[in-house]
């Protein structure tokens, strides 16, 4: 054999070792952390998240971007900042994620951005909705909602709707801060009266003397803000059973009040209650339509799709569009700065990373429960606000 023909034959497997080692790394499966309460009171969050996220891998044939997911999912047991931020750090460094999403509460997600900004690893929010956490850390994007876009609406519409005087009771963390501050400010603003406010502690808070207070007090209305899960439904029932609907004060809140996952364990006490959020499992829509089928083809009735499920399964959205547009194996800063204006129809509507703020655009429904001819209670949505950004960062 002559050397010319050994120097090309050399050269051919060069060349496909190369080929064989990008198949190689084609083949390597992008992993994402989930990071979410699956355990405690909480735990229909991380149900509701991982169904979001199983049935958008289902419909893309378990890909993004070409590459198999990977999901390696934690559990924080509810809002436990110390705890989430030893998880992300394992994420990072033991499991190899490349990308961090999930997050129920606002105390984890301010902890895992802090690691992830520091590890240039992206983060997708699915819930967490302070305000503050996308403006603590570059490396932070949401596609869920921040509690004061949905406050403000509300306060909005309340006064186009004749309430000048208002209550306002929130749980004393984070996000029950943001939801007052923001009510406050646009009612306020509006013409509006705030005339008393009260923060309730997030651990088994005992709501009679502060529903007496307020009756005493004889307001308008009464806004109110409370995680969903356990506590809206023990507000609710207390409100009914001291007969404040007699008394003539009117009831709104934001929709963590009547998540659909316990609405229908809340029972009538829901019932022609007013709030302001950016989903409903009854949204009308094509596209909503078909996700509800698809996820109750998938899960059954027993677990009604959320807005939890809904961001999941943006969130996945985001994630492929981003890596679509910056490369299937792009860094975290390219991914990170690809989420940055990524736009989409979402089963909830259409909906907007805020390239500025890395903050979700999207609109704002106003609805109320009512119970539908089999029983069932659904929020209704009759108005809405179009393109809602969070009121925290445009007052910037």
């Amino acid at each position: 054999m002559t050397v010319t023909k050994r120097s090309a034959l050399g050269a051919i497997a060069v060349a496909c070792l190369g080929l064989m080692g990008a198949a190689a790394q084609a083949a390597e499966p992008l992993r994402i952390g989930l990071i979410a309460t699956y355990s405690g009171p909480y735990a229909d969050y991380g149900r509701q998240f991982d169904a979001g996220v199983a049935l958008y891998l289902k419909e893309h044939g378990g890909k993004i971007a070409g590459r198999t997911v990977e999901i390696v999912k934690k559990d924080t047991a509810g809002p436990a900042p110390d705890a989430a931020k030893r998880i992300a750090q394992e994420l990072i460094v033991r499991d190899k994620v490349s990308v961090l999403t999930g997050l129920d509460f606002s105390p984890n997600a301010y902890a895992v951005g802090a690691v992830a900004a520091q590890a240039k690893v992206p983060v997708v929010v699915m819930n967490a909705a302070s305000s503050g956490i996308t403006t603590s850390s570059p490396y932070v994007a949401r596609v869920s909602f921040t509690v004061q876009q949905m406050a403000d609406p509300m306060a909005r519409w309340m006064l186009r709707n004749g309430v000048k005087e208002a209550y306002t009771v929130v749980a004393d963390y984070a996000s029950g801060t943001d939801a007052e501050t923001a009510f406050k400010k646009a009612f306020t603003e509006g013409g509006g009266k705030v005339v008393g406010e009260v923060r309730t502690p997030m651990n088994n808070p005992d709501f009679s003397a502060y529903v007496q207070r307020i009756k005493d007090a004889k307001p308008q209305a009464v806004f109110f803000f409370f995680p969903s899960g356990v506590m809206p439904p023990a507000f609710l029932k207390v409100w009914k059973e001291r007969g404040m609907d007699e008394a003539g004060i009117k009831l709104y809140a934001t929709g963590e009040a009547t998540d659909d996952s316990y609405l229908q364990a809340t029972g009538d006490v829901a019932l022609g209650l007013v709030t302001a959020h950016h989903y409903s499992y009854a949204h009308k829509s094509a596209k909503n339509e078909k996700f509800v089928k698809d996820f109750v083809a998938e899960f059954g009735t027993q677990l009604r799709p959320s807005y939890f499920a809904i961001t999941a399964y943006d969130a996945m959205t985001a994630i492929e569009l981003a890596y679509k547009k910056a490369g299937a194996e792009a860094s975290g800063d390219k991914v990170m700065e690809a989420l940055k204006g990524v736009a989409f129809e979402s089963p909830r509507g259409p909906i907007e990373i805020d390239p500025a703020t890395r903050d979700i655009v999207q609109t704002v429904y106003i609805r109320k429960v009512e119970k539908t001819k089999d029983g069932q209670l659904v929020n209704v949505e009759f108005d809405k606000f179009d393109r809602v950004k969070d009121p925290a960062k445009e007052a910037k």
